[in-house]
């Protein structure tokens, strides 16, 4: 258990902060291709169980990382499958996964307005101090009726004093620039961008861990009405 704490842990004088960016490049040659904690599997896990078949739809994976997602949605009937992400070392990951790649940030998505019936965002807008512009984006390519699934760290730790932090391969450790988001804050993001939030889970953790019994991950499913 100890490894993945130290992935998000109380914060210490060692732990070097960096961008977003700058951090994922150190990470990505350690960054394994699936969920590899308790926490990421408690995400994924009510990620999935919030995500409506994507068989039919035109669907997006936003910061797509490693392609754990994209890996999950392949040969399931998806209309399109496109995965985008900030990091090009991290979508090097991708690549074993999927050819419909493509380099952005999540407040400028490349795409048109309407193009996409279902996004998927995982672990994603904590990176990002402006919750309102990046739920703007999502909204903005979501197509009509189209459904959005997300996540991001639950505040409650990370107000406690906790930070996103990885050993990189120098065995060096970094924290990640992480911004705090209140439940309040995307409740009122979503509705600013025309989108009804239509279900919350905030999975406990359950394994040997300080955090025991209490939230680590928040999942939100919103949808943009017809």
């Amino acid at each position: 258990m100890k490894r993945w704490w130290r992935r998000w842990r109380r914060g210490r004088a060692s732990a070097e902060a960096l961008g977003v960016t700058a951090a994922y490049a150190r990470w990505a040659p350690s960054y394994a291709a699936e969920a590899h904690n308790p926490l990421m599997a408690l995400e994924q896990a009510a990620v999935l169980a919030l995500l409506p078949p994507p068989a039919g739809r035109r669907v997006l994976d936003l910061a797509c990382g490693s392609g754990r997602y994209l890996a999950r949605l392949s040969g399931r009937g998806a209309a399109q499958l496109l995965g985008l992400d900030l990091s090009w070392p991290m979508l090097a990951w991708a690549r074993a996964v999927s050819s419909q790649l493509a380099q952005a940030d999540l407040r400028a998505l490349p795409l048109p307005s309407a193009g996409v019936d279902l996004i998927i965002c995982g672990l994603a807008v904590g990176h990002v101090a402006d919750l309102p512009r990046a739920l703007s984006e999502m909204a903005r390519v979501l197509a009509p009726g189209g459904v959005l699934v997300y996540s991001d760290f639950h505040p409650l730790p990370a107000l406690a004093g906790l930070q996103r932090t990885f050993t990189a391969a120098d065995g060096r450790a970094y924290a990640v620039e992480h911004h705090v988001h209140l439940y309040s804050h995307h409740h009122a993001a979503c509705a600013a961008a025309g989108l009804a939030l239509d279900a919350v889970r905030e999975p406990l953790l359950d394994s040997e861990h300080p955090w025991r019994g209490r939230p680590v991950v928040l999942v939100l499913r919103a949808v943009k009405p017809p």
